[in-house]
């Protein structure tokens, strides 16, 4: 197998474990919150991953990246270094159609939509 191929596979597992993280303040994971800037894979056992937090003093701050390293230890074998990342700032946007649904299901309005009415069109 190619090896984009093996990491894309691999990428895909690794996003597959980012949906079972819960952000436990709003109640949606990770990846479908828009989390996750970027997954970049070194090699079948190492992997980096830039993520954001919904604010910069997001209580979590500490947490949230640790428990990435774990469960990807866990149930990849994967040592994965965290970065966080504060540019650009997280917002609503980089949520997936997914997230907004869970949002929306869970919160009564759309996210999204009350963001660009509130901060304009992007």
């Amino acid at each position: 197998m190619p090896e984009n191929q093996i990491h894309g596979e691999l990428k895909k597992k690794i996003i597959s474990i980012l949906e079972t993280i819960t952000d436990p303040e709003i109640g949606i994971d990770l990846w479908n919150l828009g989390l996750i800037y970027d997954i970049m894979i070194i090699d079948d056992k190492h992997a980096k991953i830039q993520m954001g937090l919904t604010t910069p003093f997001c209580p979590l701050a500490n947490i949230l990246p640790m428990m990435v390293a774990e469960e990807l230890k866990k149930k990849l074998g994967i040592n994965a270094e965290i970065e966080l990342v504060y540019d650009p700032p997280w917002s609503p946007e980089r949520m997936t159609e997914k997230g907004r649904r869970i949002f929306k299901e869970r919160f009564g309005y759309d996210i999204v939509e009350e963001y660009r009415k509130a901060y304009g069109q992007k």
